[in-house]
């Protein structure tokens, strides 16, 4: 059964932000689309790993709701379809970046209290954009 979205009342500014980003691959579809800019839906799930085809599409279909995501389906056979963030969803990649230096640094002291784990290679690409 899928989630009603809930457009408020919110009890403050980040109970309304996490509405909006809430579910486990939003964060990382911003990330993408930023990173990649133009993205097809096949190129976002090989970015993605672990997403299914069905998250994805509800994912996206929210976001382009929620005004983040700006999808162009181009007239052509087969059909072309594009994703890309709009204006607001550049600005919420924006103000995600301090919660991502934050998680780094989690993932920093964990590490250092029980020992390596292998980064992989998104999670180092992002860790990468974070610094910048």
């Amino acid at each position: 059964m899928a989630k009603a979205p809930r457009r408020g009342p919110y009890i403050c500014g980040i109970d309304a932000a996490l509405d909006v980003v809430s579910g486990k691959w939003k964060g990382l579809i911003l990330w993408e689309l930023d990173t990649h800019g133009v993205r097809r839906f096949a190129e976002l799930r090989r970015g993605l790993p672990g997403v299914s085809e069905k998250m994805l599409t509800q994912h996206l279909r929210e976001m382009e709701e929620d005004g983040l995501v700006r999808r162009v389906v181009h007239a052509e056979v087969p059909p072309r379809v594009e994703y890309s963030l709009t204006d607001q969803g550049r600005t919420l990649n924006q103000a995600l970046v301090p919660l991502g230096a934050w998680g780094t640094e989690r993932m920093r002291r964990e590490t250092e209290a029980t020992g390596p784990e292998p980064v992989t290679e998104s999670v180092a690409t992002a860790e990468a954009v974070a610094a910048t």
